[in-house]
């Protein structure tokens, strides 16, 4: 066999492999539509994987006997102005999955339960100061209005 039909095949397996690798879009990445989550069956989604790891782990804060209580409503609640997408939901769950017990004991504490990063996903701004209060703080801006040096502002 001779060295250029030797390089011929290396090259024609080379862009086989290439050809058979999927197109952007076809992973679910780039491509896909954007689908808001349905909050309702991601309320009921969390609940379940609460109850599960609370078991798998041995927990039993409240919040666990209530995820695993089927009477009790899902203690999931998304403010009305967030609005979270199908996949933010998807990477969520998936997080809660991978935890370990110890870490999952922090998510279901019942003093102060810890937020996982994926599962943020409605974060709300602290309300901005108005500038009067925000000159006062900064001594440009006396009680009553008046600078600092008795002055009008």
């Amino acid at each position: 066999m001779s060295l250029r039909v030797g390089v011929s095949r290396v090259v024609a397996a080379f862009l086989a492999v290439l050809v058979m690798a999927p197109t952007v879009g076809d992973t679910g990445a780039c491509g896909r539509t954007a689908t808001d989550l349905d909050r309702d069956r991601y309320a009921n989604a969390r609940k379940v994987e609460d109850c599960q790891r609370c078991q798998e782990c041995g927990l039993s804060t409240a919040r666990c006997q209530s995820a695993c209580d089927p009477a009790q409503l899902p203690e999931i609640v998304l403010p009305p102005t967030c609005r979270p997408l199908f996949h933010d939901g998807e990477v969520c769950l998936r997080a809660l999955d991978a935890a370990s017990c110890s870490t999952y004991a922090t998510y279901v504490d019942d003093e102060a339960p810890a937020v996982p990063t994926e599962c943020d996903f409605c974060q709300t701004a602290p309300p901005a100061p108005s500038s009067s209060s925000v000159f006062a703080d900064a001594g440009v801006i006396g009680e009553g209005g008046a600078t600092p040096d008795g002055g009008a502002p």
